[in-house]
Order: structure tokens, then sequence, then C-alpha cells
């Protein structure tokens, strides 16, 4: 399970990102919660029209950040924009206190931080693959996904005691100073033992990532259920935050909703890391257990009832996306990682711009039980999409010994192969190994 922490580099970076995500998801907690008690007066589609900004860029930026990513240092960039984020938390922090927010200033903010973020992203994600070796990349991604959890019950309920006891502000300026853990980390980071970067062809090939994806059906499927799941079902400030003021809570008790969301989500990143490599399957399954636990969470009569769901949700959604993760980054071709990833993650967070304000909307019209569900709809039919695929691409086999009992291929038919350009050919051998009789050819590892 822990199998990439005998790498140096990679403890440090754990350890970076560990805290650097406990101040994100604090900023994350007091930035929803004053535009949706300080801005607004609750009011959940402000909320949802802020997220949209913020999730927008990496999906309006896809091809520029995804080319970055892969064209520049990684280790570098990373600092440059870590560094932006701690003065745009620090700003925001100040002016909380100063009184001088408003919600359209509080748009400019999101804007902003989706910004930096766009560029942030998938030069974290695909730096990973940077830290440590192809067979441990999997795992890495995993228990990036453990961190990104474990820091996600510390976070939000540390955030709420502090709005609590001294205001919103003083969180922000808090989140500002663990930006210092990622950065210190990137520098003590040694470069020689890095992964050797796969040279790129520069400018003229930014679009590869968009056609080398083109001919990967798998990832083409994996791409809509994320997008499904993130759109409508990853809303989870609308839903607990509306929640909480439905069960007449205050900013302490949305903050232990988002962290008791996140004790299933470790568990879910962990279970993820004790497995060999990343599989459809796993995915496909994610989606429909994670449709289940949204549609009973909203049915929960009582706060405790509704936050004992969260931890089966939370479970759900991070075993379907950190598998997913792992599956693009270890299948995909080094020298296109960073464009691929950087597609994935505007797909992920890009469908936000489309769902939050739907979502916000419902929520505000129709009740946070109604949007909850909306998010379990959007599940199933990722669902559908995932399962109509594995039975239509002939990964799904009758068992030879069982009547009864159904096996799926994490392989795929050669009729079901399209034709790559000659450039991906050898990519497309390594990624989907062809069954051919007998014997099988299958890719080593």
């Amino acid at each position: 399970m822990f199998r990439s922490f005998s790498v140096f580099n990679y403890r440090v970076w754990f350890i970076g990102a560990l805290v650097s995500n406990i101040g994100a998801w604090m900023q994350a907690t007091a930035q929803n919660w004053v535009v949706l008690t300080e801005l607004t007066d609750n009011d959940a589609a402000a909320m949802g029209i802020t997220m949209a900004l913020q999730f927008a860029p990496p999906l309006l930026l896809v091809g520029v950040t995804g080319w970055v990513a892969d064209r520049f240092e990684r280790r570098k960039l990373l600092m440059v924009t870590q560094g932006v984020l701690l003065l745009l938390a620090i700003a925001l922090g100040v002016m909380i206190l100063t009184g001088s927010m408003t919600l359209p200033i509080m748009y400019g903010f999101a804007l902003a931080l989706g910004v930096v973020t766009a560029f942030d992203n998938p030069a974290r994600q695909a730096f990973v693959s940077d830290v440590v070796t192809r067979e441990n990349a999997s795992n890495a991604v995993a228990l990036n996904a453990a961190s990104f959890n474990g820091a996600r019950m510390i976070g939000p309920a540390v955030a709420g005691v502090l709005i609590v006891a001294v205001g919103t502000g003083w969180v922000f300026l808090v989140n500002a100073v663990t930006f210092f853990g990622m950065i210190i980390a990137l520098m003590l980071i040694r470069p020689h033992e890095l992964m050797p970067r796969v040279n790129t062809a520069g400018a003229s090939r930014l679009a590869d990532g968009f056609r080398y994806v083109g001919k990967r059906p798998d990832l083409i499927v994996i791409f809509a259920m994320v997008f499904l799941v993130g759109a409508f079902g990853m809303n989870f400030p609308i839903f607990a935050s509306t929640m909480a003021l439905e069960f007449g809570r205050d900013a302490d008790g949305f903050g232990l909703l988002s962290s008791i969301l996140a004790i299933g989500s470790l568990a879910g990143a962990l279970l993820a890391a004790r497995r060999d490599r990343a599989r459809l399957r796993v995915v496909v399954g994610g989606t429909i257990l994670f449709a289940a636990a949204a549609g009973v969470s909203a049915l929960m009569p009582g706060y405790w009832a509704y936050a004992a769901t969260l931890m089966f949700t939370g479970f759900a959604v991070v075993t379907m996306l950190t598998t997913a993760n792992g599956y693009v980054q270890t299948t995909t071709d080094p020298a296109l990682r960073g464009r691929v990833l950087a597609l994935y993650m505007a797909i992920l967070m890009g469908g936000t711009p489309i769902g939050a304000p739907i979502v916000g909307w419902v929520a505000a019209e129709y009740g946070p039980r109604m949007a909850i569900l909306l998010g379990a709809a959007a599940a199933l039919v990722a669902f559908a999409i995932g399962a109509t695929w594995l039975l239509a691409s002939g990964r799904v086999r009758r068992s030879e010994n069982r009547r009864f009992r159904l096996t799926i291929d994490e392989t795929l038919p050669i009729a079901v192969i399209a034709p790559a350009p000659e450039e991906f050919s050898d990519q497309v051998a390594e990624t989907t190994p062809l069954r051919l009789p007998p014997p099988p050819l299958r890719r080593a590892g």
C-alpha cells in the first residue's frame, strides 16, 4: 500500500502536499461559507456561480495548460503557481478582514484562482510520474488521493472552528502559510533522482493530446463518466452547506460534514493504493456505488444520519476518480501525459461551470435533497455509459468453467482497435495489448 514511500523524493512531495492540501480545504470551506452567509442571504445559486468561475479556466485553457506541463520543468512551474496562489490567499484574507469584500470581487478572485489552478493541476498530476517509476505510478496516484482526502478530514473541520472563533478572514491567511509546505518540499526534492523526461516536439504538437485521446475509446468512455459525475455529482460544497442549514447547523456543522465525507474518501484512496494497477471495471463500479450512496443520503431525516451516509459517498467517488486518474496516467504515452492529464482535469473540473449553477439553482428552488438526487441520476447515466461500453467492446465474457459466471477482460479485442497514426502506433500496441490465438500477447507487468 505504501511502496512509493521508499522513494525519497516522493516522501518529501507527500508531506509538502499534505500540508498544502489542509490549507486548501480550509480556504475552500471559508470561501463557500463567505459567499453563502456573508455576501448573500443563503443563496446557493451564488455559490454555484462562484464554483463555475473557479472551475471554468481548466476547461477553457486545456490546450495551453497541458502543453505547458509537458514543455517546461514541472518542479519550477509548480513553484511559480504555488507562489501566486499564496499571494491570492493573502489578498482574500486581508479584504475580508477589512470588510472590503463584495460578491463581484469574490467572483473575480474565483476566476483568478481558477486560472492559476488550470496551470497547477496538470503539472501537479504529471509530476507524480516524474517522481516514481511507471510501475509505482498507480500507487503514487492513490497515495496522493489519500493525502488529498486526509487533508479533507482536517481542513474543513479546522476551518469551521476558526470561522466561529475568529472569523473567515483568518482562515485565508492560515492557508497562505501552508503554501510554504509545498514550496519547501519542491526545493528539497533531488532533481537528479527524477525520472527522465521524454522530449516533445514543441508548439506544433499542441493538439496531439486531443488526437491521441480520439484514438483511445477507453479514455473517451472514462472522460464521459468523469464529466457527468464531476459536473452534477461532486458539488459537495453546495450539498453540505445547504443541508447543514436545513438541519439548523452553523459553519462548524458544515465543516464537520466535509470532514466526515473525507473519512470515506480516505478509505477509498487507501484501498486503491493496494491494487496492483488501475482497472476500468473499478471506475464503472464506483459510479453505481456513488449513485446508490447519494440517493440514500438525500432521504436521510437527520443531521447525523445524513453525515453517516457521506462516508459511503466519499468512498465511492474517490474509488472512481482515483482509479480513473491512475488508469489515464499508466496507459498514456509519457510524451503526451501532461496534455492528456490536462484534458482529464479540464473535463473533471470543467464540468462544474455547467453543473454547479444548475445544481445551485435546484437547491435554491426545490431544496438540497433534489439537488443531491440530480447528482445521483447523473452517476446512473455515467454507469450506463461505462457498462454499455464494457459489453459492446467484448470485455465482458461468459466464464468457461461456471455457467452463470461473467468475467471482465481488461484487454481490448483486436476487432475494436481503431487504426492509429504511425506516431502513436507503438503506444497503442503498448497500452491496449491485442488478443491473438494462441498464445495471447500481453503487456509485461
